[in-house]
């Protein structure tokens, strides 16, 4: 099973070729960071114009990388949603039109379903069901009951800011700039995660959602106090990433502990950071479970993910050429396309 991926949810550009779910043959991305940097967030015009200006390029060059040409492909795979709803069209109209023209079949992939899968790329060992995954983005943070490839349920969410919303706020809080997550991981190296005592969130006894936006204005408050105006950034950042990463693993954690899972996967962007990785590797060594972390360059916004997603979920994501359509609002229960 040969697809091509693409991937326009958001700002970055991103096509792939895949072979078999597993095989990246190809994987293209470019970041437009550098257009959105001066206005500290992701400008939706912006971002939709660079996807018309640059996607039919990002498709030639993959399928040259692949050394493989449209009519070798067994289909295309493109995110339907969620995301920015421009961003989204200009993916999904390429898609139909390409998949149209050489008579392949459609795919259309939740793109969240997408970072689920990433932990499937390159990968000898994959995540056996059933298994838990914590998505962790710069717009969802949540946890994920995966029963098999097309049975996958949301156990838990955040209930405002999600985590790596409130790395981008507090990156603008220390003037670090966008996008904020990178930035404070770096920065944190350097820095006392037992400096400063930001808050956790503490959940309900019977609830596992989470919370960032505590986090993000006790962090506010400091910097505006006395001490905070004393305090070495590098400690702040630290103490910051360890409240986050805290509350991650404590859900994580209970959730393991309410039924049996085979593995446990952490995708998505903040999936990136170093101090969240060590805490997810050192909690599955403790309690004896596998767990599963993409490779770097699968954890952020990626067409393989895309590809990988569609090879697995099959005729449960197959739609119509002509009748699918961007849903910025894409429900994450597997969507029944047209056919």
């Amino acid at each position: 099973m040969l697809l091509l991926g693409i991937e326009t949810s958001c700002d970055d550009t991103a096509t792939a070729v895949v072979r078999d779910g597993r095989d990246v043959l190809a994987n293209v991305s470019t970041n437009q960071d550098a257009f959105h940097a001066k206005f500290g967030g992701i400008v939706p015009e912006i971002a939709s114009r660079q996807h018309l200006a640059l996607l039919s390029a990002a498709v030639e060059d993959a399928l040259g990388r692949a050394n493989v040409a449209l009519a070798d492909l067994d289909g295309i795979a493109v995110t339907a949603g969620p995301g920015l709803v421009g961003s989204l069209v200009i993916g999904v109209a390429s898609a139909k039109a390409i998949a149209y023209a050489a008579g392949k079949p459609l795919y259309g992939v939740n793109h969240l379903h997408g970072h689920i899968f990433a932990a499937f790329l390159e990968r000898d060992a994959e995540p056996e069901y059933p298994f838990l995954a914590l998505l962790v983005s710069g717009g969802h943070s949540q946890l994920v009951r995966c029963a098999s490839a097309t049975d996958l349920r949301v156990i838990a969410r955040t209930r405002d800011d999600a985590a790596g919303e409130a790395f981008d706020k507090t990156a603008r809080l220390l003037g670090l700039g966008f996008p904020g997550g990178p930035a404070i991981d770096a920065l944190a190296r350097s820095g006392d995660p037992t400096a400063i005592a930001f808050p956790r969130h503490r959940a309900e006894r019977d609830s596992l959602d989470m919370s960032f936006s505590g986090i993000k204005t006790a962090v506010r408050y400091f910097l505006e106090s006395e001490a905070g105006r004393d305090a070495r950034s590098q400690d702040v950042a630290a103490s910051f990433q360890a409240a986050v990463v805290d509350v991650l693993i404590d859900r994580v954690d209970r959730a393991a502990s309410r039924e049996p899972y085979r593995s446990v996967v952490l995708s998505g962007g903040v999936a990136a950071n170093s101090a969240l990785q060590t805490a997810f590797v050192a909690w599955g060594r403790r309690c004896g479970i596998v767990t599963h972390i993409p490779h770097l360059r699968y954890c952020t916004d990626n067409a393989a993910m895309i590809a990988a997603a569609a090879d697995r979920q099959g005729e449960a994501v197959r739609a119509d050429v002509r009748g699918l359509s961007a849903d910025p609002n894409l429900p994450f229960a597997p969507a029944a396309f047209p056919s």
